[in-house]
Formats: C-alpha cells, structure tokens, sequence
C-alpha cells in the first residue's frame, strides 16, 4: 500500500519540490482547538473519538470530460481506490462518513474490514451506483440501531400538504430559489430532470442519508449518533436542498427520540456529509440558526440545534473541493453543543497557495476533488 505523507498546513515550494518526485496522498494532520486557559486547566481530559467527514468521488464520475486538469494516470480506479485506503488509513479515525461511495461491495467493505471498520451502508436511488457509507471502529464502538434516509419520500408531502389545503410548501419548491455561490459538483448535470415546475419532479433527486446510535466501548459508554448525508447539488434547486436537510433534522430529532427512550440515555449528537452548500448561504444558516430565508421559519422550529466544528474551532476551511471550475467549502461536520461531546482537535486543511492542491484536484496528491474533513470529539462527564 501507499505511505501517506503528513505534512502541517502550510509548507515550502523547496520542501515539496523535492517530494515530488515520488508523488504520493497527502495527509495533513490534527490540530488542537483553541481553548481558554480557564477551560484548559479546570477540566481533565475525558475519553476522546475522531470522526472524519470524506467525499471520495465515486469512480463512475471520474470521467475527462469532468476533470480534463487532472493527470489522467491519478484518475485510474486502481491508483485512485489505493490511495483512498492509504489516505483513510493514515487519518486513525473511529468513525468515517463516507460520500459517493460506488464501490462498496466490491471494494470498499472488505478493505475497510481488514483495517478494524464495520459499515452500514445506503446506495442513492434509482439508477445512482453510488451511497453513503458509515465505517466505525469495532473495537471502539457497537453499532446499537440505524435508520437510512431516502429524500425521495419528499415526493409523497407534496401531496400531503395538498390534501390539507396547505401549499405553502409548494409555493417554496416551484421556480426555485438561486443560491449565490454556485456548488462545485456538477457531475450529474447531464441528467435529465423532467418538469422543473413540478414539485414531484423537484424532490425526485435520489439523494440519500444514514443515521445510527453506537454505543461508545469506553468507561463511559455514553451513546453518541452519526448522521451522513449528501445533499443534491445545483444551486438553482435551493430550495430542494431546504426541503432536504429539514426533512434530515427532522428524522434525526424523531430517531433521537427513539435512541434516548430505547437505551434510556442522552445521546450527542453529529451530522456530516457534504450538503453542496457555502458557508452563509441557505441550507448553511439553517443548519446552523433554523432560519434560511425562505418561507415562513422560526428558529423554535429548528428540530436539533447544531454547530459547526471548523466555526467552532474558528472559522470554515477556505475550501473543501477544489476545481478549476469551483473552489469552495461544501462540507461540513457538526454537533448538537451542550449534549456531552465537544470538539477539541480537528483536521487542518490546505490552503489555496499550497502546491499539493495547484491546478485543482483530484491529482497524484489528493484521489479526490474534495478534502477530508475531521474532528476529535471529547466525552464530557
């Protein structure tokens, strides 16, 4: 297998010039969340886990025509599925959430395997070949109960809310809302949509999510919930990626509930996935404040308070996935504050002067357009 090389977030051209000659995945390593010295000194370090956020690309969008920067041997399946593992390998995280994952079965629930990770997995409707995936550490953590999302049951509100003469949610999807920043992945833009006037048509995305309660092997064994999710990604469809993450809170809330009076506990909980979102825009303020500008909302609404680790740590990465076409953040992993867990160490990323990231991604350095994200979380007692 490859060596992933650690490198701090910021390094010279010299440095990497003489690197290159052997080009390899990059990793970069986790750094401490800042603290106050009140904080630091009143509080005796409690069991920690880490989680890592990735979008791996699936390889049934890894086509020229996607990515014509990119070094045409770095986008080969066995270059690519090899460095993949070597990256996860290196990041020693007890849960990995997984996006666009296309080749599970195959691939992926084996190798992951023989490294210590159970999964649970969920393939995107219709005919997407790829999914999200939870792979956790079996030794640190038992899997107690899980729940998949499909976004597709959308469809069915929207005549539900007719049937109750209630079309507000209607009124949100048809024309849509155009989000500012435009979302970096557009591998499905080719796909035939349909009406776009339709709402059924609108909430048809086959997007999907996962969630499940473990139950951490630890002194404690406090109960903790990982969600994984990606959301649609044009931003002309706001409004659908709106419908999606409140459906998402929304189940979370509900499964929360079943967990906390199935286990008799308080579960923490943390969502991540890649949400084809910036930070600032729609699905972002709700996500993060209950309210995104569209309808009629109020943050008592907001089903599960949330935060993000990167702001909480001290502000989101400057970029997640990086294209030629789009370079920007879209991924984000965040927690419910004051539910027994918080952050203190996290993933730093590259920054945009940093040559391992130079003329876009994939390449020899990075398997895939985006970045992996992460957090150490502490178990507060």
């Amino acid at each position: 297998m490859l060596r992933c090389s650690f490198l701090p977030p910021r390094f010279s051209a010299a440095r990497y010039s003489k690197m290159s000659t052997a080009p390899g995945p990059i990793c970069r390593k986790f750094v401490p969340v800042e603290q106050s010295e009140v904080t630091s000194i009143s509080k005796t370090d409690g069991f920690k886990f880490r989680l890592v956020s990735y979008n791996i690309l699936a390889q049934a969008y890894v086509k020229r025509i996607f990515f014509p920067h990119s070094p045409g041997p770095s986008l080969k399946w066995k270059a690519r599925s090899q460095a993949i593992l070597t990256v996860l390998k290196s990041l020693e995280a007890d849960f990995f959430c997984l996006q666009e994952v296309d080749e599970y079965d195959t691939f992926y629930k084996n190798n992951m395997a023989s490294l210590g990770y159970s999964s649970i997995y969920i393939q995107r409707s219709g005919k997407k070949r790829d999914g999200c995936g939870i792979f956790y550490k079996q030794d640190n953590a038992e899997l107690v109960i899980e729940e998949k999302i499909d976004y597709n049951d959308l469809v069915a509100t929207v005549d539900d809310e007719k049937t109750s003469s209630s079309d507000d949610g209607n009124k949100l999807l048809v024309g849509g809302n155009k989000e500012e920043t435009k979302s970096g992945s557009e591998k499905e833009s080719s796909e035939d949509r349909g009406d776009p006037n339709d709402p059924r048509v609108r909430l048809k995305r086959d997007c999907v999510g996962t969630m499940a309660a473990f139950r951490l092997k630890n002194p404690t064994f406090h109960y903790v919930i990982i969600a994984n999710t990606h959301i649609y990604w044009d931003p002309e469809w706001a409004d659908v990626k709106i419908a999606q993450v409140k459906y998402l809170l929304s189940r979370l809330a509900e499964f929360k509930m079943l967990v906390a009076k199935k286990f008799d506990c308080s579960p923490s909980v943390i969502v991540a996935g890649d949400f084809n979102s910036t930070p600032g825009d729609q699905v972002y303020q709700y996500l993060v404040s209950g309210t995104s500008g569209m309808g009629p909302e109020s943050v008592d609404d907001l089903p599960i308070p949330l935060a993000s680790v990167y702001a909480f740590a001290g502000g989101e990465p400057e970029f997640t996935n990086c294209t030629p076409g789009f370079t920007g953040t879209l991924d984000y992993i965040l927690f419910s504050p004051d539910q027994g867990v918080k952050p203190v160490n996290y993933l730093e990323l590259p920054v945009a002067e940093s040559p391992d990231v130079s003329g876009g991604l994939p390449n020899y350095f990075h398997p895939s357009d985006h970045l992996p994200i992460g957090a150490e979380f502490e178990v507060e007692a």
